[in-house]
């Protein structure tokens, strides 16, 4: 059996077929990239819905009142939206185009959070026409016109208070929202946490069931979530005496996956178990009933099982400095290694059990210097037409892709025992004119 690189960072199915190319799915994806074109973005499903499982069974195991919601930006589409509701998994949103999404696909409202730290009224409009199960409200402002729009629609909208715990996640600066000094949550430890209590209890068109924070993403280690949850829990017992009883805490999620060997995430089992330990301890410290109990996984719903095909193109060896090998993608579609300094893992999807002699870096073929998907990478040589697969692309690179250089985003497809389903077709010339006024 040839033995395929990365074979932990890549989806479950992952395989070698008789022609020596990587499969996912059963799929081959030399044949899925000549089929498509590429770039192409290419999800397992047996992987969706095994983490959703290990989620919603790890959770339930440890804390039986938990709810675990799919952080939607880090990959929306109808076709996985349908998939969450099968398993179990609700969703969190943050714009109205994410709610269009999970709309779209018949997703139960009850089991949907809107976050976002500046929701506009059409937005909360929507929502709340759709029967939204919870809001989670980050300002002043916002309870301020919730409360209004609850009002003109004739409805008490349930919500949560986003907090902020002032502890450090130790991810990336970019992506830490747990600190003081971030446009995220209510402080708690200036008082204003304080303050949007007792003005949400006010309001009669809003029912407050409680907290929710979030440090950051990919966490890697347990501490930060068993330092933040007691120092939270116990603001919520002081609360208690401007009325707030709690029923629904949420933690965030922030759960890590692996890109690189030897950086592994914690199990998810680990998190469940460090996670409802200290809910429990704390609420026994402090007096408070067991609350429901929601996490909300992204990346680690989808991560693992995306993979990015694209194809190599140019090659230019600098002798005694760096061969570059540039392909048909790049930030355009995974901006990710420019904006956070990000590492993959890369596969020759037409040869992965290929002896990887020679050390490259994959450059995109956007107009900036800083265009590289991954640096000084071990593979077998490559030539212009070989095709090669990213591992662990499956979270945040679409959600974050644009036009620049007015490129077309890349098609997705969905795969499993041997079928590929297209869900999302690639973008054509027409799309990029669509909204211009000619």
């Amino acid at each position: 059996m040839t033995e395929i690189p990365y074979r932990e960072l890549l989806p479950m199915t992952a395989g070698v077929n008789s022609d020596g190319h990587l499969t996912i799915g059963g799929c081959d994806v030399v044949t899925l990239a000549a089929r498509f074109g590429t770039p192409l973005y290419v999800y397992d499903e047996h992987t969706i819905r095994a983490m959703c499982r290990a989620f919603v069974g790890g959770f339930e195991a440890e804390y039986p009142d938990s709810h675990v919601s799919y952080s939607s930006k880090a990959f929306s589409t109808p076709a996985l939206a349908r998939i969450l509701a099968e398993e179990r998994v609700g969703v969190d949103i943050v714009t109205g185009g994410e709610l269009a999404i999970v709309r779209s696909a018949g997703f139960p409202a009850d089991a949907i959070n809107f976050h976002g730290n500046n929701k506009g009224r059409v937005e909360l409009e929507e929502a709340l026409d759709y029967g939204i199960g919870l809001v989670t409200v980050d300002s002043m402002y916002e309870i301020d016109l919730l409360d209004e729009v609850a009002r003109e629609k004739g409805v008490t909208q349930q919500i949560l208070l986003r907090v902020s715990p002032s502890i450090d996640g130790r991810t990336h600066l970019l992506t830490s929202t747990g600190v003081l000094d971030q446009k995220f949550g209510f402080p708690i430890e200036t008082g204003q946490a304080e303050e949007a209590v007792r003005h949400a209890l006010g309001k009669p068109n809003l029912d407050l069931a409680g907290v929710h924070f979030h440090l950051g993403s990919p966490i890697f280690e347990l501490e930060p979530y068993t330092q933040a949850i007691p120092y939270v829990l116990e603001f919520v017992a002081n609360m208690r005496e401007h009325g707030l009883e709690q029923r629904i805490f949420s933690p965030g999620g922030g759960f890590a996956i692996g890109y690189v060997p030897g950086s592994p995430p914690p199990d998810i089992s680990d998190y469940a178990a460090a996670i409802s330990a200290s809910v429990r301890e704390a609420c026994d410290t402090f007096g408070l009933d067991e609350p429901r109990l929601i996490v909300e996984p992204g990346r680690a719903i989808v991560g693992r099982a995306g993979v990015a095909v694209y194809s190599v193109g140019a090659i230019k060896e600098i002798p005694g400095v760096r061969k570059y090998v540039s392909v048909d993608g790049g930030m355009g579609d995974n901006i990710r290694p420019v904006l956070y300094g990000a590492e993959y893992s890369i596969v020759k999807a037409n040869g992965p059990g290929e002896p990887a002699t020679d050390i490259v870096t994959i450059a995109g073929k956007y107009c900036e210097s800083g265009d590289l998907l991954v640096k000084d990478a071990a593979l077998p040589i490559l030539e212009p037409g070989d095709v090669v697969a990213v591992a662990a692309s499956g979270a945040y690179c679409l959600s974050m892709a644009s036009n620049y250089n007015m490129s077309l985003r890349p098609p997705v497809l969905l795969v499993n025992d041997g079928e590929a389903r297209l869900i999302r077709r690639r973008e054509t010339y027409d799309d990029l004119l669509a909204t211009s006024n000619l």
